[in-house]
């Protein structure tokens, strides 16, 4: 694979020609303006973005965010409006996902194994379910994308450039959400909902700390953390989801309807 040149390239491969500067930020944060599609780096051989007619929207946030709800909200009114949509996720590709699963239930992969396992799920996906359906003139509807990817790879010391190149194959989305949620609040939502944590979202094989409820606290900073720090180069959009679900949704719809308009959805 060749690698990305951080010192020609940011946010993937996409040309920096392509971006603007956020009025009133001193930090300079790169926003993809409405254009043809592009790959963040080499892509999938073969594959024309120019002649995939959909967009791709991606929701991102922990669990607890009120992401799947979010996302069922969006699709129920998109199909409403006449568009047809897609949706696709994490661990949902047919070629590997049971297969994953088993894995992490034994924890039995090291960390590059691991993230190269979703990288595969993530292929698999886009080559036979994302793609198509943008050929097709979808909407595609993401429940995370590279991007949590990304951040928990990063969280567990991988290398940002090493996997800025494993995803160089990613399709650079019309739109990215991420519902910021304190990890507070996401202590409670999962109790409400599971009545209890789970292990690799508490980052427990990190060992932060002994007691499930504390290592959760302290593994979605970090997350957090990262996905503010891939945001800085990403340019996706930074949704308050302490709100309700009521308010969330009209705002992801009108943000939706600028990037169905043709235009980017904007930052908050």
């Amino acid at each position: 694979m060749p690698k990305l040149d951080s010192t020609k390239r940011t946010a993937g491969a996409v040309p920096e020609s392509t971006f603007k500067l956020r009025p009133g930020r001193k930090r300079r944060v790169l926003v993809p303006q409405p254009s043809e599609k592009r790959f963040y780096g080499h892509g999938i051989p073969g594959v024309d973005a120019r002649n995939l007619r959909g967009k791709l929207i991606v929701v991102e946030g922990a669990d607890g965010s009120g992401r799947s709800t979010q996302i069922a909200r969006l699709v129920n009114w998109l199909e409403g409006n006449g568009h047809a949509t897609i949706q696709v996720g994490l661990k949902r590709s047919t070629l590997v996902s049971e297969e994953l699963e088993q894995a992490k239930r034994g924890n039995i992969l090291s960390r590059t194994t691991l993230s190269l396992f979703y990288a595969t799920d993530f292929a698999d996906q886009l080559e036979n379910a994302i793609l198509p359906a943008l050929r097709a003139g979808f909407l595609v509807m993401a429940d995370r994308y590279i991007y949590t990817l990304m951040a928990r790879d990063m969280v567990r010391g991988m290398d940002e450039a090493w996997l800025k190149n494993v995803y160089g194959l990613a399709l650079v989305p019309d739109a990215v959400f991420y519902l910021s949620v304190s990890p507070e609040q996401l202590v409670q939502r999962n109790f409400a909902k599971d009545y209890a944590l789970d292990y690799w979202e508490s980052g427990m094989d990190l060992g932060l700390k002994r007691e499930l409820f504390d290592s959760f606290l302290e593994y979605q900073a970090l997350m957090a953390k990262q996905f503010q720090r891939l945001q800085a180069t990403y340019g996706f959009t930074i949704v308050n989801g302490n709100r309700s679900a009521d308010e969330i949704t009209l705002e992801l719809r009108h943000k939706i309807e600028t990037v169905l308009a043709g235009k980017t959805a904007g930052p908050l």
